[in-house]
C-alpha cells in the first residue's frame, strides 16, 4: 500500500452524535419500535434473520403493493440466485412518484436543477409525475414495452430522471451509459442489452463551453444495430445532424397515458454496466424489489435522509449513485438536487454555493473533489451559509486523512458527520457505511450496512481482525443483483466461487481493534479514476486499436487528485519507432474511445508484458514493478525478462 491509502487508525473518534441527530434518527425510531435495545442487537438480528428484517424495513419506507408478497425470501435455488418478495407485484414508480402526484404532497418540489450557467429550474411531484406519463407514453408510440431495452446516455439535467422513470413506468429495463464515453463504449452496452431506444441530449455546458452529445450518440447508434430511435432532449440548442425517422424530440413525445405497469417483483428494470479486469463490460441486472428499495434503505438508516431533506450528491447517471440517488430519494418523498457542472466553476466555491441556494442538508462529494477544493484555500466554504447541511456523504474511492479533516473540520464546523459508504454496483448501494447515530474515525466506517451479513476474511477464509483480508457478505440481500445480462456463469465466478455460499467483493479492508472498518484498495485489476470505475480491458483494446499496437496492458496508479491515475504500457509492431507523437496518438484514441476522464496520464513502450503460461498477462507484477514494489511469487511467469523491461520503461 502506498501513502495515499494509509489510514489514520490510532486515536479515538473525533466526532459523536449530536442530541439533534439522535431525536431525528429515523434509525433509532425503527430500532424502538421493533423493542430492540441497541444498534449492535438490531445488526445481530438482521444477521440472524434477514427475512425479518427486509420485511421489517418494507413497512417503515411505507412501500405500497400491487400485490403483497407471500415470501419474504425463498433460497432453493442457492444464495447466488436468491429470490425477494415472492409472487409480490411491485413497480417502484407508484411508490416514487404516483403515489405523491395528488394529495399534500404533490406541490412539493420533487426535483430542483441547477445548470453549468446558473440557470434553475424544479419539478413538483404532480409536475414530475405527469412529465413521466408523457415521455412513457411516447416511449409506447415508438414501439417500447414490457421487457425492452432503452439507453440512457444524458447529462445530469431533470430529464434524465424522468427518462428513467419513464422506462421503468411501463415495465421497460433502461441501461444508464456514462455521458463522457466515447461512441464505442456506448454501442457496446446498447448492443449488449439489445437496445431499441436511445435517450440523448443535444449536449450539454462544462466550465461554460457546449460540449456536443448528439455525434457520439449518432455513431453508437450507427454501431448498435438494435437501435430504432434517437430521442433528442434540446438542451443546449446547438447545431446537430438530424435523421428522420429514426430521430425524435423529447419535447414531442405524447401518446395516451399508460398506467403503472404492474411489474413483479423480481422483473428487471436496470441493466448498469461495470466493468470488470477481463472480457466486455458487465450488465449487473437489478429488479423493481431490489435497487430502488436497498437505495431507500441506505439513504433512510445510513443518512437518516426524511421528506423534509434535499440530497444533492455529484455524480453521472453512468454510474451507480446516478439511479442511487434519483430512486432513493424520491421514494424517501424527499427532494433530489441535480447538477450540471463542476464544483469549482466559476469560482473554487460553487458547491458550497450550491448548497446554501437550495437549502441541501445532505451532499455527496468525493474525495478527488475534496482533494482539488482544499487546495484553493479554507476561505471559500465559509462564504456560505451552510447551516441547513446536517450530513456529508462520501462513495467511490478510499480517503486519505488531510481531505478528510479538512471537510470535517473547515467545511462541516465538526458538526457534519460524513457518511463513509462503500458497495458497488452490483450490490445496489452499500456493504459497509457509516451511520448518525454512531461516532466516527477519519476516514473510517462505522461497520457493516445494517441488512448485510459482512466479515473480512483471510486467504483461508477464516475471519480475520486488525490485518487486512477479503471484503466478503456472508448470505444475500435486497438489491443484490439477479445475475450478469445474459452471463450467469461470469456472476458465479466473479463473485461466488472462492468460499462456499459467500460473496467476495474485490475489496481489501481491515477491522482495528476498536471496531472501526476500514477499504483499503481493489483486490482485483480494476482501475478507479476520480471514483469511475473502468476495467483493463476496455483500455486495453481502444490502445490496440492503433494499427502500431501489437498489445497493451492497462493499469491504475494512485494519484493525490484522482485517488488512480490510467498508465499503459503497450508493444508496438517491429517496423514501428517509438515517438512521443505515437504515445500522443494512442493517448488521443482511447480518449476518443472512452471519454476524456479515462484518457491514460501516460504510455510506456516495453518489448513484452509479463504473462503466464496460458497468456493471461499479469497486470499485479506490472503495477507491483512500476510502483517500485515488491511483485511478489513471479514462478507463474513464461517471461520474466519482461519484467525489467517494465522496470526500465520511464
Amino acid at each position: 500500500m502506498t501513502d495515499l491509502f494509509d489510514q489514520p487508525r490510532e486515536g479515538g473518534p473525533v466526532w459523536e452524535p449530536s442530541q439533534q441527530h439522535l431525536d431525528r434518527s429515523r434509525l433509532l425510531d425503527f430500532i424502538d419500535a421493533h423493542d430492540l435495545d441497541s444498534y449492535e442487537s438490531l445488526l445481530e438480528q438482521a444477521d440472524r434473520d434477514p427475512a425479518w428484517y427486509w420485511d421489517a424495513v418494507v413497512d417503515h419506507l411505507e412501500l405500497e403493493w400491487f400485490r403483497r408478497y407471500d415470501q419474504v425470501l425463498n433460497l432453493d435455488d442457492g444464495y447466488p440466485w436468491a429470490k425477494w418478495f415472492v409472487n409480490g407485484r411491485y413497480n417502484y414508480v407508484h411508490d416514487a412518484v404516483d403515489k405523491r402526484a395528488s394529495g399534500p404532497e404533490s406541490g412539493k418540489t420533487a426535483i430542483v436543477w441547477e445548470g453549468d450557467g446558473g440557470e434553475v429550474r424544479s419539478f413538483t411531484f404532480a409536475e414530475l409525475a405527469a412529465e413521466t406519463d408523457r415521455v412513457a407514453a411516447g416511449l409506447r408510440n415508438l414501439g417500447v414495452g414490457k421487457g425492452d431495452a432503452v439507453g440512457i446516455f444524458m447529462p445530469m439535467l431533470p430529464e434524465t430522471a424522468i427518462a428513467t422513470l419513464a422506462c421503468s413506468k411501463i415495465g421497460a429495463i433502461f441501461a444508464p451509459i456514462f455521458s463522457g464515453y466515447g461512441a464505442e463504449a456506448v454501442a457496446n452496452r446498447l448492443q449488449d442489452c439489445n437496445a431499441k431506444v436511445l435517450f440523448t441530449a443535444d449536449g450539454f455546458y462544462r466550465r461554460g463551453k457546449q460540449i456536443p452529445m448528439k455525434p457520439t450518440a449518432d455513431a453508437a447508434a450507427k454501431l448498435a444495430e438494435s437501435v430504432e430511435h434517437l430521442v433528442v432532449y434540446q438542451h443546449t440548442r446547438g447545431e446537430i445532424e438530424w435523421f428522420e425517422p429514426r430521430d425524435v424530440w423529447w419535447q414531442e413525445l405524447s401518446g395516451d397515458t399508460p398506467k403503472t405497469e404492474e411489474t413483479s417483483s423480481d422483473d428487471p428494470y436496470m441493466i448498469i454496466y461495470t466493468s470488470g479486469t477481463t472480457g466486455r463490460p458487465k450488465g449487473a441486472v437489478h429488479v423493481h424489489a431490489g435497487f430502488p428499495v436497498k437505495a431507500a434503505h441506505d439513504l433512510a438508516f445510513c443518512f437518516d435522509l426524511q421528506d423534509d431533506d434535499t440530497l444533492l450528491w455529484i455524480t453521472d447517471l453512468g454510474w451507480m449513485m446516478g439511479p442511487w440517488a434519483i430512486q432513493g430519494t424520491l421514494l424517501n418523498g424527499a427532494t433530489l438536487a441535480m447538477f450540471e457542472g463542476t464544483p469549482d466553476y466559476p469560482k473554487p466555491d460553487r458547491m458550497w454555493e450550491l448548497t446554501a441556494r437550495h437549502n441541501v442538508s445532505v451532499l455527496g462529494v468525493s474525495p478527488t473533489a475534496i482533494r482539488a477544493l482544499m487546495n484553493q484555500g479554507d476561505d471559500w466554504p465559509g462564504r456560505h451559509d451552510l447551516s441547513n447541511l446536517r450530513v456529508f456523504g462520501s462513495t467511490g474511492e478510499p480517503w486519505n486523512p488531510w481531505p478528510w479533516l479538512w471537510l470535517f473540520d473547515v467545511v462541516g464546523q465538526r458538526r457534519c458527520p460524513i457518511i463513509n459508504y462503500s458497495g458497488g454496483t452490483e450490490i445496489s448501494g452499500g456493504i459497509v457505511g457509516c451511520v448518525t447515530i454512531k461516532p466516527q474515525k477519519p476516514c473510517a466506517f462505522t461497520g457493516p450496512v445494517p441488512g448485510m451479513n459482512v466479515d473480512v476474511l483471510n486467504e483461508a477464509g477464516d475471519p480475520v481482525r486488525g490485518e487486512v483480508g477479503e471484503l466478503v457478505v456472508k448470505h444475500p440481500w435486497v438489491g443484490m443483483t439477479n445475475g450478469f445480462w445474459r452471463d450467469p456463469d461470469r456472476y458465479l465466478e466473479t463473485y461466488w466461487s472462492r468460499f462456499e455460499d459467500t460473496w467476495v467483493h474485490g475489496d481489501w479492508a481491515l477491522v482495528d481493534d476498536d471496531g472501526f472498518w476500514y477499504i483499503l484498495g481493489r483486490s482485483d485489476d480494476t482501475i478507479k479514476t476520480a471514483g469511475k470505475r473502468v476495467g483493463p480491458a476496455e483500455v486495453e483494446s481502444a490502445a490496440v486499436a492503433h494499427p502500431t499496437v501489437r498489445e497493451a496492458a492497462a493499469i491504475g496508479v494512485p494519484d493525490e487528485l484522482k485517488g488512480e491515475k490510467v498508465v499503459v504500457f503497450a508493444v508496438i509492431n517491429d517496423d514501428s519507432d517509438e515517438s512521443d507523437e505515437l504515445r500522443e496518438e494512442i493517448r488521443n484514441l482511447i480518449t476518443d474511445h472512452l471519454g476524456r476522464p479515462l484518457r491514460p496520464d501516460a504510455v510506456y513502450f516495453v518489448d513484452d508484458l509479463p504473462k503466464t503460461r496460458n497468456a493471461k498477462i499479469m497486470r499485479r507484477v506490472i503495477k507491483s514493478t512500476y510502483l517500485k514494489q515488491d511483485a511478489g511469487d513471479l514462478s507463474a511467469l513464461e517471461n520474466p525478462d519482461a519484467v525489467e523491461g517494465i522496470r526500465e520503461a520511464r
